[in-house]
């Protein structure tokens, strides 16, 4: 058979694909679209992970319990007390406080039962306790510092002496050192209430010990001469009431700022240098116009005491100028 001399030779062409569907470069915001994609992709899975984490932890967490500890440590008992304070209370304190028994496991402690126990003694302001295995129980606290004491008699009881915070809560201290509270000043005019087993705050105290600091800070000389501090006053009057060693009595006025108030009674004690027209009264309360009672020398030794009245009923007014030429810094922080 012979070959068809007529077939159609076998051809080629190109086409032309058009401009629109051939394939480019991807643009800078595809880019950032596929990395944005591929970032959230990488942090859901990362999300996933510490999510099974941390259910893992709180399983095992609720897992444990004394029951289920290892025997080796159900066996730890409680070898080690740490105290951690910013004030005076000591190991003694604590150990006294918490009265753990000595076959105590520090597992089978109840940090809740034991931080109340610490937050009875009225001295403590703030606790938290924790455990640090393997034996040992970690208590920090925040203690009351005392601003002024008192004594306290309920019923026919004998008196007691109690110290007084900033915050008014009333305890019966421990650790002191007995020479600091001897300084202390002797607070009147107040009465205490009990709630449970301890006492409710005193109402005005943040008065008061704004008054003491102004004092202790500004004038020491004059605070340590200060021996009682009465409230019986402040509610009703807005005035606090303060008698000093040499029998002085004076009167501040809660309504104006205390550095100013201490600046004048220094200067009315600096001249009062007659020793047989001693000051006795001052009222500070009613601003720059200040009533001032002058008294009688007291007795010396060989003679034997008079009771008399004050020579003097008349209060001369003393008028002081604005201290325009004083400086106060009414700025400090206490």
């Amino acid at each position: 058979m012979s070959k068809d001399t007529h077939a159609m030779p076998e051809t080629r062409t190109w086409r032309e694909i058009p401009q629109e569907v051939r394939p480019r470069a991807m643009s800078r915001e595809g880019r950032r679209r596929v990395a944005m994609r591929a970032t959230r992709a990488t942090l859901g899975a990362l999300v996933v992970v510490l999510l099974s984490w941390g259910a893992w932890e709180m399983a095992a967490v609720l897992r444990e319990s004394p029951g289920s500890m290892p025997s080796e440590a159900k066996s730890d008992r409680v070898r080690s007390l740490v105290l951690v304070t910013d004030g005076v209370l000591d190991q003694n304190w604590l150990a006294r406080i918490l009265a753990i028994p000595a076959d105590a496991t520090l597992m089978g402690l109840d940090l809740n039962q034991l931080r109340s126990r610490v937050l009875g003694d009225a001295q403590v302001g703030s606790a938290a306790i924790a455990r640090n295995f393997p034996d040992k129980l970690t208590v920090r606290i925040s203690e009351r510092s005392p601003v002024v004491r008192m004594m306290a008699q309920a019923g026919n009881g004998s008196p007691i002496m109690l110290l007084v915070a900033r915050d008014g809560v009333a305890f019966a201290g421990s650790g002191f050192d007995p020479a600091m509270v001897a300084t202390l000043p002797w607070l009147d005019g107040v009465r205490l209430a009990r709630s449970g087993g301890s006492f409710v705050p005193i109402s005005g105290m943040r008065a008061v010990s704004d008054l003491l600091a102004s004092a202790k800070l500004e004038a020491e000389g004059l605070y340590r001469t200060w021996q009682v501090i009465s409230m019986a006053r402040l509610a009703s009057d807005g005035e606090i009431e303060v008698r000093t060693r040499d029998g002085m009595t004076v009167i501040f006025g809660t309504r104006e700022d205390y550095l100013r108030q201490i600046a004048r009674l220094d200067l009315l004690v600096d001249d009062s240098t007659d020793p047989t027209r001693p000051l006795r009264e001052v009222n500070l309360a009613l601003g720059s116009q200040v009533p001032v009672a002058y008294g009688r020398a007291a007795p010396t030794l060989a003679e034997p005491p008079v009771n008399t009245a004050n020579p003097g009923s008349a209060k001369p007014i003393i008028a002081y100028p604005a201290f325009s030429s004083l400086h106060v810094d009414s700025h400090h922080e206490l």
